[in-house]
């Protein structure tokens, strides 16, 4: 009995001590600056312990404010992708004391908690993600984009979930500032240095899926204005990426942009920064690379633009070492080993 009794008693505290460090490391892992890390999950046992941590949460919180990274969903999707998902984690984990918001428009409709999904569960383990509600008369009002919305609805086009993303970012940036990003980026570095700046997509082309401002800067102004006063949604990109190269010329007064250039305070990132994979090769994201290749490409890179409405529908082996599994390996873990298990099930003959 007395052996017994104290073979009960070791266990009790080695369970204790296993807890503890567990803990430990998870809330480490969690709130880690992850600039230039490598973080890997690299059992199913502790992703699964993540996707337990907590339950998914309500929309909470206060609307964003000049600190926050915001990401928006216009549709009415609630069932997160893959990237969408790892595009939030990449960002939370490389801005631990940052708040992250995620603004859906499926939550606008009187939702008062989050589905039963595993992505939002996954994402709920990091205490600085926000779920809130994306009311778009209440974002557009106080600006010349509240009239063009109540007729857009009427009118049926055929870019209307993009144009209507492209009003979004402006409309935030300006009332709230921040940093705003696109779900399809992989985040690689703090941001939180970057302020009025956007990145070059291309030569002589910028593009608004990165956008760091100040609230009511007048460069966002002018965006809004111009998207009004030039509105033609049924041109792709003209609502976007053409816009804020217009509005950026004619507040420099020039005509042709520089790479990485600055003027009268607004900053233009070079290409490399958030745009290093060209939308023309964004096959590339699935070729294998060596870990000397991507260390060089991505050197002066602060975030990965994936081009999502061009590769959704590519197959990505996440046990490659192509260049987007890589991605996914080092900087949202946790995402990448939920999609080495759901490839590990897959594979597995049916009994």
């Amino acid at each position: 009995m007395v052996l017994l009794s104290h073979r009960l008693g070791a266990l009790f505290i080695l369970t204790v001590l296993f807890v503890f460090f567990a803990s430990i490391m998870f809330y480490w892992r969690t709130g880690e600056d992850a600039e230039g890390q490598l973080h890997s999950f690299s059992t199913q046992s502790r992703h699964e312990q993540v996707l337990s941590c907590l339950r998914p949460p309500a929309a909470r919180g206060s609307p964003p404010s000049p600190g926050d990274v915001v990401f928006v969903e216009t549709s009415e999707r609630m069932d997160p992708s893959d990237l969408f998902v790892c595009s939030v984690e990449s960002v939370a984990r490389t801005h631990p004391g940052t708040r992250v918001v995620v603004l859906m428009k499926g939550l606008a409709n009187g939702n008062a908690s989050l589905p039963n999904h595993w992505g939002f569960s996954l994402l709920s383990c990091f205490p600085n993600v926000e779920f809130q509600p994306l009311n778009l008369q209440e974002l557009f009002s106080g600006t010349p984009l509240a009239e063009w919305y109540l007729q857009a609805q009427q009118r049926q086009e055929p870019y209307f979930l993009p144009v209507l993303s492209d009003a979004c970012r402006i409309a935030i940036m300006w009332k709230f500032g921040g940093i705003y990003l696109d779900t399809d980026f992989i985040v690689l570095k703090n941001l939180k240095n970057l302020t009025n700046a956007l990145g070059m997509q291309s030569r002589d082309v910028l593009n608004g899926a990165f956008l760091s401002f100040k609230p009511k800067h007048k460069f966002m102004e002018l965006c809004i204005q111009d998207f009004v006063d030039n509105y033609k949604g049924w041109i792709w990109g003209h609502q976007g990426p053409h816009l804020l190269t217009r509005v950026f010329k004619k507040w420099c007064s020039i005509s042709n942009i520089q790479n990485a250039m600055s003027c009268k305070g607004v900053s233009v990132l070079p290409q490399e920064a958030f745009y290093p994979i060209r939308w023309e090769d964004w096959h590339k994201l699935f070729e294998a690379i060596s870990s000397s290749e991507l260390h060089r490409l991505l050197n002066n890179t602060y975030a990965v633009h994936v081009w999502n409405k061009l590769s959704h529908g590519t197959r990505l082996e996440i046990t490659s070492q192509a260049l987007l599994a890589q991605l996914y390996s080092q900087f949202c873990p946790a995402m990448s080993v939920k999609m080495k298990i759901d490839s590990d099930k897959s594979s597995r003959p049916a009994v």
